[in-house]
């Protein structure tokens, strides 16, 4: 039975819509990303759920109870933001005994569940410390603390991470998701990052113009996105149009592909998303495999990233493509032909246009 649940929850600014008919729903002790670029609805719906906002229509259940009738100050639900909102003139201790203060939890109380937080969040022995003092990945473990302190039913992130440089972000995704499933806190993050989303999720929800994409686990929208909304959102950008034959091959510009799992019907449009490990560099006159394809095409650029090259490449009628690599094995540079074996496991179909 689901904790959190949206029925067709709708909100307008200015009599333009922001968030148009969503309805999810969301397990205890789950984690949900809402995905999505910056204007599309994300932040508006997680404000609804604060109830920071009220919708226009539709209905928001928490544990079986309507929330219309209860304000935010009594939804036991917490929130941590982008911008931490940490008091510079308390200490570590004094940010995250602030919401239990606000609770009237006995002294002794206080101090063992301040103790106990910071010992789950990596900040162990950092009490007494000034804020000022801390780095940018402890200040944003000092709001993960104060947000987790009062034991909340639901915790709101709002892009959490969005205020750290890459390399600090990434290191913490990992640690933002374990401490999330050790609580047990069911969560809802919002976030403009993929690759947050796919660390700390256990479920995804794609965002676009105020409504829900798609929603399935990381996994799941990774290999078979919906859409070429969906799919481009993701930096999945080599997608083909094609056709099923009657003998269930998918036949396109760049060949006849056999992708499993194909169930579409004979004759009808489809796009094919090729994933950016779908290739291999192939031997000239290589045969392919039963479940994989050549085609030639010419290198437009060749970008080192560690541990793979990024491949751009247009093949001989005009497609464009781009695959990752590994590293072992530079590919030709820019201007230079090259043969790449692709793997039609890491193919999925999405419905094409309708007929004219």
């Amino acid at each position: 039975m689901a904790l959190l649940s949206l029925e067709r929850v709708s909100k307008t600014f200015n009599r333009q819509p922001f968030i148009r008919e969503v309805s999810l729903a969301l397990a205890e002790g789950d984690i949900l990303c809402l995905l999505g670029p910056s204007g599309c609805g994300k932040t508006t719906l997680l404000r609804l759920i604060a109830g920071l906002e009220r919708p226009d229509s539709g209905v928001i259940t928490f544990d079986g109870r309507d929330l219309a009738p209860v304000p935010p100050h009594r939804r036991q639900f917490g929130m941590m933001f982008q911008e931490y909102a940490l008091f510079p003139h308390k200490d570590v201790f004094e940010n995250v005994a602030f919401g239990l203060e606000l609770q009237r939890l006995p002294r002794p109380d206080l101090q063992r569940r301040v103790a106990e937080t910071l010992d789950r969040v990596g900040l162990e022995g950092f009490a007494a410390r000034r804020i000022s003092d801390l780095s940018g990945g402890e200040r944003q473990r000092v709001a993960l603390a104060r947000s987790l302190a009062p034991q909340p039913r639901l915790l709101l992130l709002d892009e959490p991470m969005g205020a750290l440089d890459r390399a600090l972000r990434e290191r913490l995704m990992a640690d933002l998701q374990l401490i999330l499933k050790q609580v047990g806190v069911t969560s809802i993050m919002v976030t403009h990052d993929q690759a947050e989303a796919f660390a700390v999720a256990d479920t995804v929800a794609v965002i676009d113009d105020g409504q829900i994409a798609q929603i399935a686990p990381p996994e799941t929208l990774y290999r078979q996105p919906v859409s070429p909304l969906v799919a481009r959102f993701l930096g999945l950008n080599n997608l083909v149009a094609g056709r099923v034959a009657a003998d269930g091959a998918v036949a396109t510009p760049l060949g006849r592909f056999q992708i499993p799992g194909t169930r579409a019907a004979h004759g009808a449009q489809v796009i094919v998303l090729i994933r950016p490990e779908a290739a291999s560099l192939a031997a000239a006159g290589g045969f392919a495999g039963p479940l994989e394809a050549l085609i030639d095409a010419r290198v437009q650029a060749r970008l080192f990233q560690g541990q793979h090259y990024l491949l751009r490449a247009t093949t001989e009628n005009g497609i464009a493509l781009v695959f990752t690599l590994p590293a072992s094995t530079p590919p030709p540079g820019p201007g230079k032909r090259v043969r790449l074996r692709l793997n039609v496991s890491a193919m999925s179909l999405m419905p094409g246009p309708p007929e004219a």
